[in-house]
Parts: C-alpha cells; structure tokens; sequence
C-alpha cells in the first residue's frame, strides 16, 4: 500500500490550509479508486462518491439556481445561478449583468454541473461579479472521449446566444460586452477550444478566464519532472486521463491536448478574446499553463498571466486565503471591464498559511 508521502501529501501540508488538504487529498483517494489500468472507470462508484447539491430557488449566498435541458437529444443541461437582484419581474434589473459559461474541472471524468463543490464556486463567481453563472454539465470521459466535451461547450455557447435561452437569463446576452467562457482544469481546456470555434464562426465573446488549466504535450517539462508526486497529483495521474480522453492512437501532442504543438491549428487571423490564465505554483502542469499564454501573446492576443507561487490546484475551491479572495477579485475586475491585461505575480502569495 502506498504511504502518504508517496501522493506528496507531506509536501502539501506546509503550505495548504488543513481544509483545503483535507478536500483535495480526499478527492486524490477516492479518484485513484475509480480510475482502473486497463483505461476504465467506475462511473457508478463515483457518481455515489460524488457529493450533489440540489439547484434552490431560495436564494443562498444572495443566489439562487435552477436546471435547464438545453439539448434534449444529447441531454446537456446546465445549471444557471442568478444574483438576487437581478430577480425582478421585468428584465431591467438583468439586462446589464455579465454572462460567465462555467466549465466543471476534473480531468474530462470526474464530477458534473451539480456536484457541490462547484455549485459553491458558481455561487461565488454569481456573487462576486454580480454575474449569471451558466454552468454546464458535459459529457465525461472515458464514455465520451474527444470532442464531446467541446461539442457540448459548442452547444451551450449556441443555446446563450439563442432565444431560447431569453426566459432564463432575462436579456438577450450582448457577446462580445458581456459574455465570458470561465474553467478549471479540463474546463480551462474546454474554454480555449471554445473560444476557438466562437472566433473562427464569427461569434464574439468577451473573455475567457482559465484556473489551472490542463494542457499538455509529448514533452516532458521542467515542472512536470520537479512536482511529480508532490502537492497531490502524479504525472501517471494525468497520463491516465489524456489517454481516456485523446482519440484512439493519439498522443499528447493531438490538439486538444497541446493546442500550440506541433499540430495545433494557429490563431493568426482568428478573433479570439481577452484571457486571463491563473497558474499555481505547485501545479506540476504550470510550465505549460505559461507557454499557453506565451503563446496566445505571440499570436498577438491580449492575456493576462496571475502565477501564484504558493498556491496548489483546487485552491479556488474553498473561501479561506487570501489567494481565493485576491483571484475573485481579479476575476470581479476583469469580468466588469476594470481589469489590465498585464502579467502578473501575486503580491498575496507571501501571505498564504
């Protein structure tokens, strides 16, 4: 049986708050139990694991959500969360309101739309920007592997922009003002190839905000080999979920992995939105978060890199550093139209406990 050092948890002790470890080393467990060698996961078992929270139309945290089906053949639905004053029976109090398309984290398998850990954060993200949060519950690998996860970010960038969806945000959604594609880990993936497909149709979108995304390449970098082990997460961890997720033969240089490697379509002459793209310090994948924005400047796009020094992933899970408080901040500031889009190291980083 393996020691807990051997999942780096001694490692992340010093630097996590004992909330937090206790979360994210309990998620490490319980995904080492479903994924299997031969590729497959125990879906059934993680889906009783998995802690749900019911949409409420009583308002909590000052929001309140509730469940849309937006395709029925596929059926994609979403959870929409929506700030108390936006509520009003006409559509002034929502006209104004920014519209955040959220994507779920865990590596393309784990979780959904309404596990609880992310109806907090969407309330979080509701509440601090005073946003409509639409959070979308795509398909999972390894059952649908590449591009279902995009095809359904597709679908529900379409179905925003449509007029069935005037009912539930009250106001038809000014795009390229007021619409932003938001996402952790394989959400911060989804984003780009989203974003991606948005420019190349024609259909502007504000911006996009990217926490810890998973990119990834044939390459072994620099991070990948200092942080293997430590702060929770393995890069045999991560090999398991490209090869559940990347078509058969494949490797991590396909696209969708690695979308400025060797084989990645470029965004010359693409209209692709405003990024801000936060990295962890203590995320053995952060070497390619930063050339993600690297090159997202050489392509002459406008980014915003936030690296976090001492922060690990899931650090946006739980309101309790000031890490948390600083991104929702910035993330406030850039969803309102206030923020630059200069690089940035993090003047909290010193303060984490």
């Amino acid at each position: 049986m393996a020691s807990s050092d051997d999942y780096g948890f001694n490692e992340a002790k010093m630097v996590v708050p004992l909330n937090t470890f206790v979360l994210i080393s309990n998620f490490k467990l319980v995904y080492n139990l479903l994924r299997r060698p031969d590729g497959t996961f125990n879906r059934h078992l993680a889906e009783f694991l998995d802690r749900k929270a019911p949409a409420n139309a009583t308002p909590v945290s000052g929001v309140f959500s509730l469940d849309v089906v937006m395709d029925r053949d596929s059926g994609l639905w979403s959870r929409i969360y929506t700030p108390v004053g936006a509520t009003s029976d006409t559509t002034a109090n929502a006209a104004g309101l920014p519209v955040i398309i959220f994507f779920h984290g865990g590596s393309f398998a784990h979780s959904s739309a309404n596990s609880a850990i992310y109806d907090v954060l969407c309330r979080h993200f509701s509440s601090f920007c005073s946003a409509i949060v639409v959070s979308v519950n795509y398909r999972r690998a390894p059952e649908h592997i590449y591009p279902a996860p995009y095809e359904d970010g597709w679908t529900a960038l379409r179905w925003v922009t449509s007029p069935a969806a005037r009912p539930w945000l009250r106001h038809e959604v000014d795009t390229e003002r007021q619409l932003f594609l938001a996402g952790d880990s394989s959400g911060g993936n989804i984003v780009h190839h989203v974003a991606r497909r948005a420019g190349e149709t024609g259909i502007p979108v504000a911006g996009n905000i990217l926490l810890n995304p998973m990119f990834g390449g044939e390459q072994r970098t620099e991070s990948e080999r200092r942080l293997d082990g430590k702060y929770f997460v393995t890069i045999r961890d991560r090999d398991w979920y490209w090869n559940a997720f990347l078509p058969q033969g494949a490797n991590r240089d396909h696209p969708a992995c690695n979308p400025f490697g060797p084989h990645g379509p470029r965004l010359d002459g693409i209209r692709f939105p405003k990024s801000l793209v936060v990295v962890a310090g203590l995320d053995l994948l952060q070497d390619w978060q930063k050339n993600y924005a690297d090159e997202l400047r050489r392509a002459g796009k406008e980014v915003k890199l936030m690296f976090l020094e001492q922060a690990t992933i899931g650090f946006y899970l739980l309101p309790n550093t000031d890490l948390f408080f600083y991104v929702m901040g910035e993330i406030k500031r850039f969803v309102n139209g206030n923020g630059s889009t200069e690089e940035e190291g993090n003047g909290a980083e010193n303060s984490v406990n």
